[in-house]
């Protein structure tokens, strides 16, 4: 911003009695006075939205902020100043005036500005706050209206500054460390993912439609007690293995998916045509059933009800060995292959293994994944990484009450593949791979005279990253993008730490937004980079001086 910009930014700010001087003036012109209060410490999405949409009730916007002494949100508050606080304010261009009120509360204010139209959040729709029915009684005693905007993005600058101070613990700690590891320079990471772009895959899986119905704030049913939602909103994704193959194309990548879909020419074009214009090509057998429809109804960025329009999938016998051939068709040159089973029935047990055994002979790296507990993780065999979570793979090793370890070591072991990243929700993830000398000998047994779960421990390598993310928007998945992460960096020649690591990444950056939206690639580098200035803060100067960090080259996105 040059000078004459800033200058004019600042003249908006202007004490009481410059205040009600201009009010004055705008009533004599006959111009609307839009007015917002509010503490403002830090100026998110869900302010500039609310701002912009009371800007349009109106033909001046008055924002008024709560002055340092006023604001009582506990120790350290507010974070920023109340002239700096004013300063952001009016930066922004469809504000008009900017004015700090001393006292805690705005109704003094109102009484004597008397605006034409009050602005609160809908949070406010339902607030039995007294503080907030003292200022509407003083807005619409002088015949003004209180509007409330639509909060269709809600955030909390006490629950973000919150999230700032509760990062100074020990997984903060455990990120720095990780981060100082060789293979997690932020260069290193950068270098492997320049490599995606042109990597060929294929992903073998069911698809599902996600849809989200956006609601407004729930009420109860005249009829009966029980809920009543009113869909304002609906946005549909193409999920399951079809977003597995849509974050690898954001990624870079050039996938297929190979799935079943029923016979219904219109929706098969369709699908088609959205794959196409994000980068998957498209290859299917028939199924005897609807494609599975999941329908979770949303308030905020709460869900608040999950639907499931879900047949379990039908494949008769020919249909069964088209799928399979053609995924070791797909595979034959790729450098990577996914396979997912969601437990909607494209899977038994047996196909599951036909498809695994017809794929591992044709790519560099097999990966896969289940959801929910009607899986076949036992039957994906000879696998270089799977990434079930650890309740997934409990149910499928049947170990209940043993050690972690112990249930990765017996799932490794009876299915002889290579890695293992189990995910643990809020607590991050766990990886897993037997040792070199454990790998040579190809002896998955417990060492001899080494007893209970140490026997485990001392023949398996395994690193615990924690959840890069303290805030998650929308879970739903997640999962789907550490796969994709995880695939790429090995088939990238990376180890199982880092594809775990930018798999989490990757899962950090799709649980910060709703529904099931692809990572794209510079989104990824943009995280790896701020991880990198955030393990910087960690690094002895006497080792920051010492490295040496080679040229990177970032491709085109």
């Amino acid at each position: 911003m040059d000078g004459d910009a800033v200058a004019d930014a600042t003249s908006k700010i202007c004490t009481r009695e410059e205040l009600l001087g201009r009010r004055d003036a705008a009533r004599r012109d006959g111009r609307r006075v839009v007015h917002c209060h509010g503490c403002f410490d830090i100026v998110h999405p869900g302010h500039i939205r609310h701002l912009r949409q009371a800007r349009q009730l109106g033909d001046l916007l008055l924002i008024t902020i709560t002055g340092d002494a006023g604001i009582g949100k506990g120790v350290g508050r507010p974070l920023i100043p109340q002239e700096l606080r004013a300063e952001n304010l009016s930066a922004l261009d469809f504000v008009d005036w900017v004015y700090i009120e001393p006292s805690p509360t705005a109704v003094d204010l109102l009484d004597a500005v008397r605006p034409d139209v009050y602005v609160k959040g809908q949070e406010y729709a339902t607030n039995q706050h007294a503080g907030f029915a003292a200022e509407r009684e003083a807005v619409e005693r002088h015949g003004g209206r209180v509007v409330f905007t639509s909060g269709d993005v809600v955030f909390s600058s006490t629950a973000l500054i919150a999230g700032m101070a509760e990062s100074i613990n020990p997984a903060d700690a455990r990120i720095a460390e990780l981060l100082r590891h060789p293979a997690l320079l932020p260069e290193q990471i950068q270098l492997r993912m320049a490599g995606f772009r042109g990597k060929k895959a294929v992903v073998v899986g069911e698809v599902i439609e996600d849809r989200y119905v956006f609601c407004d704030p729930p009420g109860v049913a005249g009829e009966s007690p029980v809920l009543a939602l009113r869909p304002v909103q609906e946005r549909s994704f193409d999920g399951g293995a079809a977003v597995v193959a849509r974050h690898l194309a954001a990624l870079g990548a050039e996938p297929t998916l190979v799935t079943a879909l029923p016979r219904d020419p219109a929706v098969i074009d369709a699908l088609r045509e959205r794959l196409a214009g994000e980068g998957v090509q498209l290859a299917f057998v028939h199924q005897e059933t609807p494609m599975p429809s999941k329908h979770r109804f949303v308030v905020g960025h709460e869900k608040v009800v999950k639907v499931d329009w879900v047949r379990q999938a039908v494949l008769d016998a020919r249909e069964q060995d088209r799928l399979v051939a053609l995924a070791g068709e797909h595979a034959a040159g790729c450098d990577a292959a996914v396979v997912t089973d969601f437990g909607l029935g494209l899977f038994s047990g047996v196909m599951l293994e036909r498809v695994t055994s017809a794929v591992r002979p044709r790519v560099r790296v097999l990966t896969g994944d289940v959801s929910g507990h009607r899986n076949h993780l036992r039957s994906m065999r000879r696998m270089d990484l799977v990434t079930p979570s650890e309740s997934e793979l409990r149910a499928s090793t049947r170990m209940y009450d043993e050690s972690l370890p112990a249930v990765a070591w017996n799932h490794l072991s009876a299915t002889g593949s290579a890695a293992m990243i189990v995910t643990m929700g809020a607590e991050g993830l766990v990886t897993f791979e037997p040792l070199e000398s454990e790998k040579i000998a190809g002896n998955r047994t417990p060492n001899a005279g080494v007893a209970g779960d140490e026997a485990y421990r001392t023949r398996l390598k395994s690193e615990h990253v924690p959840a890069l993310s303290a805030h998650v928007v929308d879970a739903l998945g997640c999962g789907d993008a550490l796969l994709s992460g995880a695939t790429l960096m090995m088939a990238c020649g990376g180890s199982i730490l880092q594809g775990a690591f930018v798999g989490a990444l990757a899962a950090s950056v799709h649980g910060s937004r709703m529904g099931n939206v692809p990572v794209d690639i510079a989104t990824l580098r943009r995280r790896v980079e701020t991880m990198g200035a955030h393990a910087l803060s960690f690094v002895p100067a006497e080792v920051l001086a010492a490295r040496v960090v080679p040229r990177v080259t970032h491709l085109a996105s």
